[in-house]
């Protein structure tokens, strides 16, 4: 059986030297054109496949990226991971995955570590953890470019992708308001993360831009789980003046909530409306379908992608904050407040 083509066996074939076959691999403006068309035209009939370990060796780089998550969500994570890994296939890079705590104290440090053993090309930073003190300005110091995600502008990243939580929950509120809805809670998540700040600040707005206080009462704690969902209900609803409506932070509280309903026999939308926030696969899957703000996660992740492969590449002049917006859904799990 004859061995596989090697960069010697192209560069004879062609007549040049080895250097400009690996110049023409790794794309190296270096080649005139009618040279690089003849070396690839030779790459093309031999069948020659580059080794990734040697054009890694040969641009310096690694062809590896790495996604740093502190968010337990299955359901956003995996999409945002698919997206990921779409622009990775098409560039030629692997992906790695990082989780990480931002409750550590060492945060900042075990994830330069990280970045300095796994010679990664760059970094996608998800929220909670792209919020960390201090994370942008450590990875600037060493060399590794960084996109991080966030619900609000965040300094020191080359480039942040901030989705609009704020402006998409204050729709929710304007949206349950114009069903006649009067008595309104909230179901938020942890008090730290900005995302829940967010959210939660835009209800309120788009509720008081409708002439209704949220009143402090109606406003419960929870952790973006759907235990958390279901506690936060069970304690709104078994309350003297339950609401008409709840808004949970996320889609799984939105299921906790629904699930909580459930247990007491009240119909959804019919005697409570319940709504949720990223438009995952659980807003489909519960019944009744989730009203939701639908987070595209997959695309989001895709453009962070690209931009990280562009800072790699240098060729970003400035920072940037692009700003994302999101889209309300209406599902079945709202409906006119009962008289």
């Amino acid at each position: 059986m004859s061995s596989a083509p090697t960069i010697v066996d192209v560069a004879a074939a062609a007549g040049v030297s080895v250097r400009t076959v690996s110049r023409v691999i790794n794309r190296s403006p270096k080649v005139g054109a009618a040279t690089r068309d003849a070396i690839e035209q030779v790459i093309a009939s031999l069948g020659f496949t580059p080794s990734a370990r040697a054009q890694a060796l040969a641009s310096g780089r690694s062809q590896l990226i790495a996604v740093i998550q502190g968010d337990e969500n299955a359901h956003v994570l995996g999409a945002i991971q698919r997206g990921i890994a779409e622009v990775c296939s098409d560039s030629g890079h692997e992906l790695l995955v990082r989780p990480a705590r931002v409750a550590d104290p060492d945060i900042v440090q075990q994830l330069t570590g990280f970045a300095r053993r796994s010679r990664v090309d760059g970094l996608i930073v998800l929220s909670p953890v792209s919020e960390v003190p201090g994370l942008p300005a450590a990875l600037a110091r060493l060399g590794v470019p960084a996109v991080a995600l966030a619900s609000r502008q965040l300094a020191g990243y080359p480039t942040v992708l901030v989705a609009d939580d704020a402006q998409a929950s204050a729709a929710v509120g304007t949206h349950l308001a114009a069903l006649g809805h009067r008595r309104i809670a909230l179901v938020t998540g942890p008090a730290g993360r900005a995302s829940s700040q967010e959210r939660a600040a835009g209800f309120t707005r788009g509720l008081a831009d409708s002439g209704i206080v949220l009143r402090p009462e109606m406003i419960v704690e929870g952790d973006y789980g759907f235990a958390s969902g279901m506690a936060a209900a069970a304690r709104l609803l078994d309350g003297n003046a339950p609401p008409s409506a709840i808004f949970a932070c996320n889609d799984l509280m939105a299921a906790g909530v629904l699930k909580a309903a459930e247990q007491r026999g009240l119909a959804v939308p019919a005697q409570l409306s319940v709504a949720g926030f990223d438009g995952t696969d659980v807003a489909a899957m519960v019944s009744p379908a989730l009203t939701t703000v639908r987070r595209p996660m997959r695309m989001i992740a895709g453009r962070a992608t690209r931009c990280l492969l562009a800072h790699i590449g240098q060729t970003p002049a400035a920072p940037v904050q692009d700003h994302i917006a999101l889209e309300l859904v209406i599902g079945n799990s709202t409906g006119p407040a009962p008289v």
